[in-house]
């Protein structure tokens, strides 16, 4: 037995017609925001687009489609009353033994131009998808309205900057220096933006992972995901990754799989077609895995050091959760992010990003900002967001509500829990010391193998590359 939605023979125009025609068939787009808010408040949508960007040309384009689209549509179910009306009317001729051949004329012709308005709406579909797969979420009425990161808005501010009595240096240089990374060694391997570790370099990898996901499930009830580290393209588009940023996607060769960019993709998808009950959520999902993105389009920014990779690793966190509780999870899991910041004792920000800033599945974002004293700056370490139905309605993630009625699309979460790489970053620039030395937070300890201080190489080791 096929699955739903499985291949079939295309139906004959008037078994079409029927099938078309019906008043009200209308199933709603899987693709991005909902039809019936686009069309009921479409100055409000197109207002609320603009501050993300998007040109109004887009969505007005949409409505223009859609309107055709309905006409057709209506015209489709006019003519299947009118098919009906005329085969009856055959039939009665027929009995009275008179001559049906302008009824039978008829019917050709609503056939006729059943066929042509099917042909139409067959066009219509694919302009009005790549319209919804292009357009980016609504943003929630307390993200501030801005071009960019110049209007996001600052939270709340966790711990002190870090001083010295020194100048401290940026990662790239402690690396290296330390013995524990080498980007040159990484260029020559697979080429530029990868990067080596070595001895407590990759120890200390492992042990921030194992922390970050040890918190999550033992302390924030999180099921830890181990999923799969390729893709296919149906996964990518329920979260939003395609089609619209295949660039920045590694794909393979040969094949319509895609290597993973971040955890959110498989972990959102768990549950794709799928009609969940509504107490078994709030779903909280972890997982770590490698993340592969291209950059494309970010060449020249942020090229030393581990800032900006092709490969990294992730701790993911995942909530698939009900639209009256979802900004409450936001906040929920916007904590449990920064707990993994606190008990490194590294000092960050919280910022909302506006919303010209904020990502393209997104309703509202909350960044974690970590504070690197070798740049002087705070730079991202998480992205915490609540989609809403952005993605639950690409996906077709529903649940269905306790007190009855039909099943409701589902909200999604995610955030990182946090990028392994950009924390490497932060405990080496914040807890640098004078003689070149870090010192490894007293939570990473039982990680370590009681390593708690991590100093230059000995002479006879060979170099790692800056």
């Amino acid at each position: 037995m096929k699955p739903r939605g499985a291949a079939r023979a295309a139906p004959a125009a008037t078994d079409a017609l029927r099938l078309r025609a019906r008043a009200g068939a209308e199933i709603d787009s899987p693709a991005m925001l909902s039809r019936e808010l686009i069309r009921h408040d479409p100055r409000g949508v197109v207002a609320r687009l603009a501050t993300r960007g998007v040109d109004p040309a887009l969505p007005e384009a949409w409505l223009r489609l859609d309107a055709e689209r309905r006409a057709v549509l209506g015209e489709l179910e006019e003519l299947n009353r009118q098919r009906n009306e005329a085969s009856r009317a055959i039939g009665a001729v027929k009995q009275r033994g008179g001559d049906a051949a302008p009824e039978i004329a008829a019917v050709a012709r609503i056939k006729q131009r059943a066929a042509e308005l099917e042909a139409r709406l067959a066009a219509l579909e694919p302009e009005i998808a790549a319209i919804e797969l292009a357009l980016p979420n609504l943003p929630h009425a307390s993200v501030p309205v801005g071009a960019d990161e110049s209007a996001n808005r600052i939270e709340r501010v966790a711990g002190e900057p870090t001083r010295f009595d020194f100048a401290p240096r940026p990662h790239w240089e402690l690396g290296p220096a330390l013995g524990i990374l080498d980007f040159e060694r990484g260029a020559k391997l697979a080429g530029a933006r990868f990067t080596v570790s070595f001895a407590a370099g990759a120890l200390r990898e492992r042990a921030r992972i194992k922390i970050m996901l040890d918190l999550h499930t033992r302390a924030h009830a999180y099921t830890e995901v181990l999923p799969p580290f390729v893709l296919n393209r149906a996964t990518l588009t329920g979260t939003g990754q395609l089609p619209k940023f295949e660039q920045d996607l590694f794909k393979l060769e040969g094949h319509d799989y895609f290597l993973v960019p971040t955890a959110e993709v498989p972990l959102t998808n768990l549950h794709r077609d799928e009609i969940l009950d509504e107490d078994q959520l709030p779903l909280r999902y972890t997982a770590y895995t490698p993340c592969f993105r291209s950059e494309a389009g970010s060449y020249g920014k942020d090229v030393r050091g581990l800032i900006r990779q092709h490969q990294f690793n992730k701790v993911e966190l995942v909530q698939l959760t009900t639209p009256e509780t979802s900004y409450d999870a936001l906040e929920q899991l916007t904590a449990h992010a920064e707990q993994v910041l606190q008990l490194l004792e590294l000092p960050y920000r919280v910022v909302c990003l506006a919303t010209g800033d904020t990502g393209f599945s997104s309703a509202k974002t909350y960044d974690l900002e970590v504070w690197l004293p070798g740049q002087d700056a705070y730079r991202e370490i998480s992205s915490c967001s609540n989609c809403e139905d952005f993605q639950a309605r690409r996906a077709n993630l529903r649940y269905r509500p306790a007190a009855g009625g039909r099943p409701r699309l589902l909200h999604t979460l995610n955030g990182s829990g946090l990028a392994v790489g950009r924390t490497l970053i932060a405990i080496l620039e914040n807890c640098q010391q004078q003689d070149g030395s870090v010192l490894i937070p007293s939570a990473l300890h039982p990680y370590t193998g009681g390593l708690t201080r991590i100093g230059p190489p000995p002479p006879h080791q060979p170099r790692r590359g800056g």
